[in-house]
C-alpha cells in the first residue's frame, strides 16, 4: 500500500471513529440558555455546593472565596455535566446506554448518575486508571472496560465500541450538554458571592471554564476569568497560542485531571473569548497547595483542584490583592499514596521537610553530638543514616544523612546556618522553591520569620 494511500484509509478510519458532537470544522458554542436549562433540570439530582470565605483570605491580602464542588456526592463537578447530558438522551438511546473514555472524575459521575436514572453506562478505562476508581464505577453497576495505555487509545477503543454497539459516546468535556452542565456551578458562583472581581478555573479540557466563563460574564461582565493549567500540561495556553485546539505532548503531573493534550473544540469556541489570563503552575506549587488545603481548610483535594491556591503561593496573582477572588476547587478524589506523596513534596518545599549529609567524626559520641545539636534547634529527625565504606574522608570520620522536620523557612535556615558553623562537610539535598539559602521572604503568602 502505498504512503497516499495509508494516509487516505486513515484519515478515514478517523471519521469513522469522530465524535458527531465535538468536530475541529464544526465547533458548536455553548449558549446562556443552555446553562440555565441545565440547571434547571439537575437541581434534583446534584448538590448545590458551598461557597465561603477561606483562611487563605488573612494570607494572602486577597478575599478568597472557595467553590467546593469537591464535596459532590462522587467527589467532583464533573457530576453537573453527567446528569443532564444523561437526562438529555432522547429515548430510544436512554434505553440503549451510554459510552466513555475516562480515567476517574467522569467516569464515577457517569456511572453513578447512570444508576439513578436506570441508564445503561460502559466507561473505557486506560490500564492507569486508578484501581480505586475502576472498582467504583463496577460498584456503580456500570460495564468496565480496562484498554489503553493512555486516554488517547481509550478514547477510541470507546468510539470503536460505541458504533460497534450503538451507544451514545459523551466526551467528559466537550459535548455541548456536558459544558452546559457544567456552567451551573458558574451561576451558583455568582448567587452566592457579591461584587466578585476575579473566579479562578483549574483547565484540562476546557469543559469546565467555558461553562463557567459564560455564566458568569453573562449575569457579571466585569468579573475576570482566569484559567490555571500545569506546567505538566499546557493544552489551553497552547491553543490560545495557536488559535485553535492543538495537541500537546503531557507528563505526569499531580494534576492527573488536567492532562488532556487536546482541549475541545467546542470548549474551546466557547472559552476562548472569555479568558482574560492564563496561568501556568509548578508541580511543586501544586504539592504546597495541597497541603495548606489539608492543614488550613481541613480540605482533602486532588491536585486539579488545587491549582488555583498553587497560582496564588506561587505569585502570579499579585494584581488580584485587596481583590474578591473565587477558587473553583473541582475535585477531592486524590489518590491516598499520592496525597502521602503530595503532602511530603509539600512539606519540602515549604521548608519544613528537609534531608542534608554532613560529615561527622566516627569517635564515639560524633553522631551523638549532631543529634544534641538539632535537638537543641527543635529539629524532629525523621529518619537517619551512616555510611563508612564510599565516604572519601579519612577513615576516622563518617558520613551521615539526615531527613528532618523543621517548622518553616526560617527555621530551616537557622538550621542550615547553625550546622555550618559545626561541621565542614554539609550538603542540603535539593529543595524545590526556594533554595535553602535564599531569603525566607520569598516565600509569598505567610509569614517566615525566624523560628526561636
Amino acid at each position: 500500500m502505498s504512503e497516499e494511500s495509508r494516509q487516505r484509509t486513515t484519515s478515514e478510519s478517523q471519521e469513522e471513529l469522530a465524535d458527531p458532537f465535538c468536530l475541529a470544522n464544526n465547533p458548536v458554542q455553548l449558549q446562556f440558555e443552555d446553562i440555565t436549562s441545565a440547571a434547571f433540570k439537575i437541581k434534583s439530582g446534584v448538590m448545590v455546593t458551598p461557597c465561603i470565605r477561606s483562611h487563605f483570605s488573612k494570607l494572602t491580602g486577597m478575599e478568597v472565596y472557595l467553590k467546593k464542588d469537591f464535596l459532590q456526592y462522587t467527589g467532583s463537578f464533573k457530576e453537573r455535566g453527567a446528569r443532564y447530558a444523561l437526562l438529555m438522551l432522547a429515548p430510544e438511546h436512554r434505553e440503549k446506554g451510554v459510552i466513555s473514555a475516562s480515567a476517574g472524575n467522569h467516569a464515577l459521575a457517569l456511572c453513578f448518575h447512570g444508576k439513578s436514572l436506570n441508564i445503561p453506562v460502559t466507561v473505557v478505562m486506560p490500564i492507569v486508571a486508578p484501581i480505586m476508581k475502576i472498582q467504583l464505577c463496577r460498584q456503580y453497576g456500570a460495564t468496565v472496560v480496562i484498554q489503553g495505555k493512555d486516554m488517547a487509545e481509550a478514547k477510541r477503543a470507546a468510539l470503536k465500541i460505541a458504533k460497534e454497539r450503538g451507544l451514545t459516546y459523551i466526551n467528559g468535556y466537550d459535548h455541548p450538554h456536558i459544558m452546559a452542565g457544567q456552567g451551573t456551578l458558574g451561576l451558583e458562583i455568582v448567587e452566592q458571592v457579591k461584587d466578585i472581581d476575579a473566579v479562578v478555573v483549574p483547565v484540562g479540557g476546557g469543559g469546565m471554564i467555558a461553562g463557567v466563563a459564560l455564566a458568569v460574564k453573562t449575569l457579571a461582565p466585569q468579573v475576570k476569568i482566569i484559567g490555571v493549567e500545569s506546567e505538566k500540561c499546557q493544552s489551553f495556553t497552547n491553543a490560545l497560542k495557536a488559535k485553535k485546539p492543538i495537541h500537546t505532548p503531557t507528563d505526569p503531573t499531580l494534576a492527573d485531571g488536567l492532562a488532556v493534550p487536546m482541549v475541545g473544540y467546542n470548549a474551546y469556541a466557547t472559552a476562548a473569548p472569555l479568558i482574560d489570563k492564563m496561568i501556568v503552575v509548578k508541580e511543586e506549587w501544586i504539592a504546597l497547595a495541597i497541603l495548606r488545603m489539608a492543614e488550613m481548610e481541613k480540605s482533602v483535594v486532588e491536585g486539579a483542584g488545587a491549582v488555583g491556591l498553587a497560582a496564588i503561593l506561587a505569585g502570579q496573582l499579585e494584581e488580584m490583592k485587596g481583590k474578591k477572588i473565587v477558587l473553583c476547587v473541582c475535585g477531592g478524589n486524590i489518590d491516598t499514596t499520592i496525597l502521602g506523596r503530595c503532602l511530603e513534596r509539600g512539606l519540602a518545599a515549604d521548608g519544613r521537610l528537609l534531608k542534608f549529609t554532613v560529615t561527622v567524626s566516627d569517635r564515639p559520641g560524633g553522631i551523638a553530638e549532631l543529634c544534641r545539636l538539632l535537638a537543641s534547634l527543635g529539629v524532629s529527625i525523621k529518619d537517619i543514616m551512616h555510611e563508612r565504606a564510599w565516604i572519601k574522608s579519612d577513615i576516622f570520620s563518617v558520613e551521615v544523612t539526615v531527613m528532618c522536620e523543621t517548622s518553616d523557612w526560617g527555621h530551616a535556615n537557622l538550621l542550615k546556618e547553625t550546622l555550618s558553623e559545626h561541621y565542614d562537610s554539609l550538603v542540603f539535598g535539593d529543595i524545590p522553591i526556594p533554595a535553602v539559602l535564599g531569603d525566607p521572604n520569598d516565600m509569598p503568602g505567610y509569614d517566615c520569620t525566624f523560628w526561636t
